[in-house]
């Protein structure tokens, strides 16, 4: 005899990041950019054109306020770091697989497509990763 399955609810309890997950995504992307050795420029393209004084208060360890589309691309930052993470056991190698060419990306590192600025190219970057590692 077939029994049904309880549905499970349509949205999850907690729909989005809350503040504090956010803060803590951005203190660890800016430990990140560094072991990337990203620019300051750079850095701020790829959260989506940071005012520079707004990325020097996050680099003291004042993080503020984050809206919805930065949470966003902070997230995404953290599953191409977790990405990098499953595919190179060693760090160094996944820290500076970020800067260089990759045929993928038409020659282009995944830095220079990150740092076009859209959520879009994160994705893109995110999403070949999870491919490569075999999530698809």
């Amino acid at each position: 005899m077939l029994n049904e399955l309880p549905r499970a609810k349509a949205a999850p309890e907690l729909p989005q990041i809350t503040a504090p997950e956010a803060a803590a995504m951005a203190r660890t992307v800016v430990n990140l950019f560094d072991r990337w050795e990203l620019s300051d420029a750079q850095s701020r393209d790829i959260l989506g054109g940071l005012a520079t004084r707004t990325y020097a208060r996050w680099k003291a360890g004042d993080v503020g306020r984050i809206d919805r589309d930065l949470a966003t691309r902070l997230s995404l930052l953290m599953g191409i770091h977790k990405g990098l993470r499953y595919l190179f056991s060693d760090p160094a190698r996944g820290y500076g697989w970020i800067k260089k060419p990759n045929a993928a990306f038409g020659g282009r590192s995944p830095v220079d497509i990150m740092a076009e600025g859209s959520i879009f190219a994160l994705a893109r970057v995110r999403s070949y990763l999870d491919a490569e590692r075999g999530c698809w």
